[in-house]
């Protein structure tokens, strides 16, 4: 079915001579994932040329991994090509870090908080096992979808082990650990503060974790979580995060003035709650243009006039802080704080910030103090990436100024008509199908907003 993941095994006989673990044995069979009905696990003898549905494996030690990482694959929002190589990503995220002697399938799982991407590769020459994974691209699901698949494959694994010998297993413990902290609220805010922060399970110094919880009273519960997405991204841990104090004494010392009440709005605009993020942002943008009548580029007066500042915060590059953010005052003013030392950069993080608050009023989210545009790769921030890019360089003039040819000199004169960076003209191609990803590294680094 669509927006569903599903893990099956077949039950075979594992031939091992009684030296496997009762609990391997009890659980070994023919693995196969789909996500929205597409075979992920797809394979080939590497000898023989046999296509086959997946691996032969034990069940019992993904399920182990699923549920020991689960809070982790379901809430860490850390872009996946920035963990490219770290080592603490690929075991919390990458299927082959299972282990165990089996030959696992190449395949990613991870969350924007909203939405869960699978990432299926084709296995590297060259082949160091007896099966060659054929791979399935990325499909994507709702994070509830995912929920949903990793519990079921888990029930199927615990009923196999239903037997005396295996009725107590390590997966039985951590099973009932993972489910009394997902049924409590407090429990399961501090697991997912934790995994935002892309820390495992007792990884992270509680007091640092619960002082840092107590800024939400200040700066809001969401907008939290994308400062510790952030720290993650950034490689800090939560005591290197901004707090709510760090934030104020920067929106005080290097700021911009800003009067939430005259930052432009789209209350009435129709966006699908499930829609993707990129699709969300761009609609936004969309909409945004035609109601303002903006036929060419955005002018930095007319930008800052929608985030309801002046225009010297596109052109004061000497005010830089570590995180570009809007925070709202108690008397109805704000301060917004630019990151970029660029004109380019701090248009592109002032359009991210209009379309935070456009689409949190769009959504009817609960008001915040702090609006953040992070380096994570949340649903929020891949948004407000699409917003700004399309707001600033929208794809039907990046398409027309191109006229099909899509090489860098074109790429340039495109990204000085608009005034935004070439990054942005050459992610927009990327996430249109007009440039290959990877023949796009820079994109790939900085995290497509699709």
């Amino acid at each position: 079915m669509l927006d569903e993941m599903t893990i099956s095994l077949s039950v075979e006989t594992l031939d091992a001579g009684g030296f496997e673990p009762p609990e391997e044995q009890a659980t070994f069979g023919l693995l196969s994932m789909t996500a929205n009905d597409r075979l992920l696990t797809g394979a080939q003898e590497v000898d023989g040329g046999e296509l086959r549905r997946g691996p032969l494996v034990a069940g019992y030690p993904l399920a182990e991994w699923l549920v020991w990482n689960w809070w982790r694959i379901r809430w860490e929002c850390g872009r996946p090509a920035s963990a490219v190589g770290k080592r603490g990503w690929d075991f919390a995220h990458r299927v082959t870090s299972v282990g165990e002697g089996y030959a696992w399938p190449v395949i990613s799982i991870s969350s924007d908080g909203r939405h869960a991407s699978l990432d299926s590769r084709p296995s590297r020459e060259p082949y160091t096992t007896p099966l060659r994974y054929i791979g399935a691209g990325r499909e994507t699901i709702s994070a509830s979808g995912l929920e949903a698949g990793i519990d079921r494959f888990v029930a199927d694994v615990l009923a196999r082990l239903d037997t005396p010998a295996t009725r107590e297993t390590n997966l039985h413990r951590l099973w009932k650990e993972l489910r009394a902290e997902r049924e409590d609220p407090e429990h399961a805010r501090f697991r997912r503060f934790e995994a935002r922060l892309g820390c495992d399970p007792d990884d992270a110094a509680e007091d640092a974790i619960y002082a840092r919880l107590d800024d939400a009273a200040i700066l809001g519960e969401e907008a939290l979580g994308e400062l510790a997405a952030d720290a993650a991204v950034a490689g800090r841990g939560s005591d290197r995060m901004m707090s709510a104090a760090d934030l104020a004494d920067t929106a005080a010392d290097i700021g911009f003035d800003a009067d939430p009440r005259n930052a432009v709005t789209l209350a009435d605009a129709a966006v699908a709650p499930d829609a993707e993020a990129w699709r969300a942002g761009e609609h936004m943008a969309q909409e945004l243009r035609k109601r303002e009548g903006l036929n060419g580029p955005v002018s930095n007066a007319c930008l800052a006039a929608f985030a309801g500042t002046t225009a010297d915060a596109v052109s004061q590059h000497d005010r830089s802080a570590r995180l570009s953010f809007v925070l709202d005052g108690e008397g109805g003013g704000a301060r917004v704080a630019l990151r970029s030392k660029w004109t380019t950069g701090r248009r592109f993080e002032l359009a991210r910030l209009v379309g935070d608050r456009m689409f949190g009023a769009a959504m009817g989210s609960t008001v915040e103090p702090l609006w953040p545009a992070t380096r994570a790769y949340s649903y929020r921030q891949k948004m407000q990436r699409a917003f700004a890019a399309e707001l600033l360089c929208p794809f039907v003039a990046v398409d027309e100024m191109t006229g099909g040819d899509d090489s860098g000199e074109r790429q340039r004169d495109v990204a000085e008509r608009f005034n935004v960076s070439e990054l942005t003209v050459r992610t927009q191609l990327v996430n249109r199908g007009r440039i290959d990803r990877e023949n796009a590294p820079d994109v790939a680094a900085h995290g497509a907003w699709s």
